[in-house]
């Protein structure tokens, strides 16, 4: 179906050089399996599986399937003091895939609301347990949280913050990251170096005293500064520091979750566990959407106290729980277990990983990082910064029929958990020519 000029016009597009964009507009129409359809016909590969959220391919028969019968059943009910069927279900399905512990869910419509529902929740439990001192919230240098004033005072990209660096969120600190090329570069999985630097915390609670705190926010790896794996250590310093001083740690799983580094969550796999979990993409693989908070008990036992017939935590969305999302999650998330996408996730590891450390050697590139299924080949800069990447990105959508993501000049990959591994070779077959040719 072709848009005209006047409708794209119409698109004020998110996180897009709109002028650029417009004056050659790469549009999708349709998509199936691993692949898109361009609006000129062209079967385009999907070497980033949607936006970090369509894990299992596009259009799956099975959650397609679910969200037709369930707008036909029920397409929307009031979520405040009722609840409906197929969201109680499907936080059934979320907790019994979440780690033990994490027996409560509360979901929100994204990424960005998750975070700012967990940063509610944090200040609140201090609070309902006497502790209203404990306001201080620590992010990370580097950190990519949303876009909610919440998430963008905890996150750490300075791009996304500079407009509106006078409205952001009091007492907010931020830990340093961890990407250091001169140490770390071409890691393979976790680097060695760097762990110390979560002893940062440690100093940041004697300069507030601990006890005024509320909580710490990390991906566990950070995906949209470049993937930024953690250094062997660093998570479990953090937990550490975090429980000698009485504070909260949130994993923002948004996009870790749901087998993207092999495990249900990036908890499991690092046998580090948070206090709070945020989660959305993978919930629904994409297709409506959907986020969750998942809380450990104590954090939900806290809230439980006063008048029985007294709201307990006054937060929420009109979307909570929206029962077309919930079926798509139900459906997604039985789709995780019935074919075993978590290990055939973890069986890609070893090759994705080659596929992009190929490129160590080659005279553009300065750095290669990967972690489960998430992978970047950084780009030496020329020119203006981000030219070089944003010109890779539409040499391969144009010229090689494949669809990769850039930030700046580190092109970003994020395969599908059941990739064929023929299509992932002949992918980076394709981006090496793309390389190649860039000036």
């Amino acid at each position: 179906m072709a848009v005209n000029p006047q409708e794209l016009e119409s698109f004020w597009m998110p996180f897009c050089a709109n002028r650029d964009f417009k004056a050659n507009p790469r549009i999708i129409e349709s998509a199936s399996g691993h692949y898109y359809q361009s609006v000129d016909h062209r079967k385009i590969y999907d070497l980033f599986s949607g936006l970090w959220t369509s894990g299992i391919g596009h259009c799956h028969p099975k959650i397609v399937a679910a969200v037709q019968e369930q707008v036909a059943t029920l397409d929307f009910a009031l979520s405040f003091q009722m609840g409906n069927v197929t969201a109680i279900k499907a936080a059934g399905k979320l907790t019994e895939l979440a780690p033990a512990g994490f027996n409560h869910c509360f979901f929100t419509n994204s990424g960005s609301e998750s975070v700012d529902t967990a940063l509610k929740m944090v200040l609140a439990y201090h609070r309902v347990g006497g502790h209203a001192e404990r306001t201080r919230l620590i992010g990370r240098e580097r950190g990519y949280h949303g876009v909610n004033f919440g998430g963008i005072s905890v996150g750490g990209m300075s791009p996304n913050r500079k407009m509106f660096s006078a409205n952001l969120l009091p007492g907010v600190d931020h830990l340093p990251h961890t990407h250091n090329i001169a140490h770390t570069a071409f890691s393979r999985g976790q680097p060695q170096w760097g762990a110390h630097l979560a002893d940062e915390l440690e100093r940041i609670a004697l300069l507030h005293d601990g006890s005024n705190i509320a909580a710490v926010i990390v991906e566990p790896v950070a995906g949209s500064a470049g993937v930024i794996p953690p250094p062997v250590g660093y998570l479990e310093r953090l937990r550490k520091i975090c429980d000698s001083h009485g504070i909260l740690l949130i994993f923002d799983e948004v996009i870790t979750g749901f087998g993207r580094v092999g495990d249900s969550f990036a908890t499991q796999r690092f046998g580090v566990m948070p206090d709070i979990i945020t989660t959305a993409k993978g919930l629904t693989n994409g297709v409506i959407p959907m986020g969750a908070v998942l809380v450990q008990d104590h954090v939900y036992d806290r809230f439980m106290q006063g008048p029985p017939h007294a709201i307990e935590f006054l937060h929420g969305y009109t979307y909570s729980g929206h029962p077309v999302a919930a079926a798509a999650a139900l459906a997604a998330l039985e789709v995780y277990e019935e074919e075993g996408i978590f290990a055939q996730a973890r069986e890609l590891e070893t090759l994705f990983e080659e596929a992009l450390h190929d490129f160590r050697d080659h005279p553009k590139v300065i750095d290669v990082r990967n972690f489960g299924l998430m992978g970047a080949i950084e780009l030496a800069s020329i020119g203006s910064p981000g030219e070089r990447g944003l010109a890779a990105h539409k040499k391969c959508f144009w010229e090689h029929d494949l669809v990769i993501r850039n930030g700046m000049d580190t092109l970003q990959f994020s395969p599908f958990l059941n990739s064929r591994p023929d299509d992932l070779h002949r992918a980076f077959e394709h981006v090496r020519q793309v390389i190649d040719e860039l000036d």
